[in-house]
């Protein structure tokens, strides 16, 4: 399909569309109000709840699920600190019933997180598989979160997961598009949506992501903890877009030399300038 400027742009996981594509967290805000109003300036359609956190109401997620008009936002469950792949079979299966409590009862997708590592939080390949493979068969909508490895990334579209979310960088880091080599190949190979995760700090790396062909970005810390996360958020929109429209549009190929931007016919040389 050829695409022009009136095309509509919708961005479909599942059986669901999305006109954002802008994926926000719920954590590390200063305060729920804050929350509220950074996630209408990003203008985002679905955000990440952990579920864990939110179960055992720790600080920042007490009220979380009564200040969001679900009606609106579309909740993506994940299994945050889940360490393995059990845990987050259960932990996704309590995701899906809490979507149904905040009134979405055709909710299936989980954010699926297997991280043993509790220092710098990598992702378990194996772990992920492992639960991927049995929550597509329960009937989710799977988005794993993993390492910027094209050839996991290949297998768990094959088991049947409805995205694949590569880091840039380690979460919460704000070190930006670390693996962006890696990346490349997944959205080179991929037949479903790719969305980049974790390591985002500013709204130029967010832009490059989706400049680079990726469907879309996933950022918490990046807004929540900017010295204004509601304008923060509002520049995360934006940056977005222009990248998006920017893959659309297609860019200027790279080059080995330089290219005159004015024509070089017509040029008044020397011999001419003496003549008149």
């Amino acid at each position: 399909m050829v695409l022009t400027h009136s095309s509509p742009d919708l961005l479909t996981i599942g059986k669901r569309n999305f006109h954002s594509r802008l994926f926000a967290g719920t954590g590390k805000y200063p305060s729920l109000k804050v929350m509220q109003q950074s996630l209408r300036s990003s203008g985002c359609e679905m955000v990440t709840v952990a579920v864990r956190r939110v179960q055992a109401m720790t600080s920042g997620h007490a009220g979380l699920i009564e200040a969001i008009d679900w009606s609106k936002i579309w909740m993506l469950p994940n299994t945050a600190g889940c360490a393995t792949a059990e845990e987050a079979i259960r932990v996704a299966r309590l995701g899906r019933e809490l979507a149904k409590l905040a009134g979405q009862e055709d909710n299936k997708f989980v954010k699926l997180e297997v991280i043993p590592d509790s220092r710098h939080l990598l992702p378990d390949p194996f772990g992920t598989l492992e639960a991927a493979e049995q929550l597509v068969k329960e009937g989710f909508e799977v988005l794993p979160y993993i390492n910027a490895d094209p050839l996991l990334a290949k297998r768990l579209e094959e088991v049947g997961c409805a995205t694949v979310m590569p880091l840039g960088s380690p979460i919460g880091s704000g070190q930006g598009l670390r693996n962006a080599a890696n990346i490349s190949l997944i959205i080179e190979n991929a037949r479903v949506p790719v969305v980049v995760d974790a390591g985002i700090g500013v709204p130029s790396e967010a832009a490059q992501a989706l400049e680079m062909g990726a469907d879309a970005v996933l950022v918490n810390s990046a807004i929540a903890l900017a010295g204004d996360p509601i304008t923060m958020a509002e520049a995360m929109r934006w940056a977005i877009q222009a990248g998006r429209q920017a893959y659309r549009s297609g860019r200027l190929p790279e080059r080995t030399a330089a290219s005159p931007s004015s024509p070089t016919t017509g040029i008044i040389t020397e011999a001419k300038t003496k003549q008149l």
